[in-house]
Order: structure tokens, then C-alpha cells, then sequence
């Protein structure tokens, strides 16, 4: 008696049906080398965390309240439409997050893909990485390490679109007078990062 439906061939119920399809999806997507841009959700005490990958690395990480949706809309246009959520790509950066919010790792080493950000906002980028676990530079200190004093609105605006959040700590820039400032996650989300880093 032939199945009278996809489902009733691979057996079991239309989610488990479904999940083992999207399964095979992901491999042979991998495997022909057409998975431009993978994706996952992560769960974290900030809320759920949007990771995305290109095969260089880590390309974006992403806040809820940036809508995740639209993040992967922006990802179809900058980067490649080829995008699939496919987990097992981001284990490591996935790992490595939940190690940091865990308190038992200070430093990211995941491979990261930075084509998201160029000039002047590069340079920011670049900078904001040798800021420590547990250490904070005001904006203005951020615009001078990079030579460019004057730009201090500039390095607030580079920050806030900064690709990678948490990863790359714009956390950690604060204002002059010690007040934490904007941030791409809310700033209760901010005063958290720097609590837990500061503890």
C-alpha cells in the first residue's frame, strides 16, 4: 500500500516528519557548500539571542528587541539569501556564550566574520575587542585610542551597531561620567553584563 502523503512515508507525526526533513536540509545544504548564512536561536538571561554564521564564522549576534526576523531579512540583502537555521554550526559560539554568562569563560575564541562593518566602525569594532572582561573606556577614550578624539558621537553610533554584541563587548564603553549609556540590548541589559563581569 503506497503512503498516501510525505509524512506517512518518513512515519511518525507531521512534527517529528518535519524535523527530520529540515535534518536532511541542513546536511545536503552543508554539504553542496549552499549554506551561505546558518542560524540558531540561544536562550540566554538577556532573552533569546539571535546566532548567525557564515563558514568564515560568527557574522551577528542579535538582541530580541532588534527583531530577528528583520535581522535575517538584513543578513538576505548584505550578506547571501542562502540562509538556513542550522544549528550545529554555531555549537562552539553557542557554547562559548553560555560558558560567559556562566562566569567561566572572559574571552571569546570563536572565529568571527567581520564583513559587517568597515571604516571607521571597523576600527571601533577592532578596538572594543581589547577592552577587557571586568574593564570599561568611556567613549571619549575609545575615540582617542583610535586617533580620531573629536568622533566621540561617532564611536556611540559605531557601538550601537555594532554586529556583534557580547561577543565583541560595546558593553563596556560607558560616558565620561561613569553613567552606562545606550546599548543595543536596553540598558537594563547592559547594567546586567556589567554587573556580572564587575562581580
Amino acid at each position: 500500500m503506497k503512503p498516501e502523503n510525505l509524512f506517512d512515508a518518513l512515519g511518525g507525526d507531521d512534527s517529528e516528519a518535519l524535523a527530520r526533513l529540515h535534518g536532511r536540509l541542513e546536511r545536503d545544504a552543508e554539504q553542496a557548500n549552499l549554506l551561505d548564512v546558518a542560524y540558531r536561536t540561544l536562550d540566554t538571561p538577556l532573552g533569546s539571542l539571535l546566532l548567525a554564521a557564515t563558514p568564515v564564522g560568527l557574522v551577528r549576534v542579535a538582541y530580541a528587541s532588534e527583531g530577528h526576523d528583520a535581522v535575517l531579512a538584513t543578513l538576505a540583502d548584505k550578506v547571501s539569501p542562502r540562509i538556513l537555521r542550522a544549528p550545529a554550526r554555531l555549537d562552539g559560539a553557542a557554547r562559548e556564550i553560555e560558558e560567559y554568562f556562566a562566569g567561566r569563560r572572559t574571552h571569546f575564541d570563536v572565529p568571527l566574520d567581520l564583513r559587517l562593518t568597515d571604516g571607521f566602525r571597523r576600527q571601533v569594532i577592532d578596538h572594543l575587542a581589547e577592552i577587557g572582561y571586568g574593564h570599561r573606556e568611556s567613549y571619549a577614550a575609545v575615540a582617542a585610542a583610535i586617533g580620531r578624539p573629536r568622533a566621540v558621537r561617532a564611536v556611540g553610533t559605531a557601538c550601537a551597531r555594532n554586529p556583534l554584541p557580547v561577543v565583541i563587548p560595546c558593553h563596556r564603553v560607558v560616558r565620561t561620567d561613569g553613567s552606562i549609556g545606550q546599548y543595543v540590548g536596553g540598558i537594563d541589559a547592559k547594567q546586567t553584563l556589567l554587573t556580572m563581569e564587575a562581580a
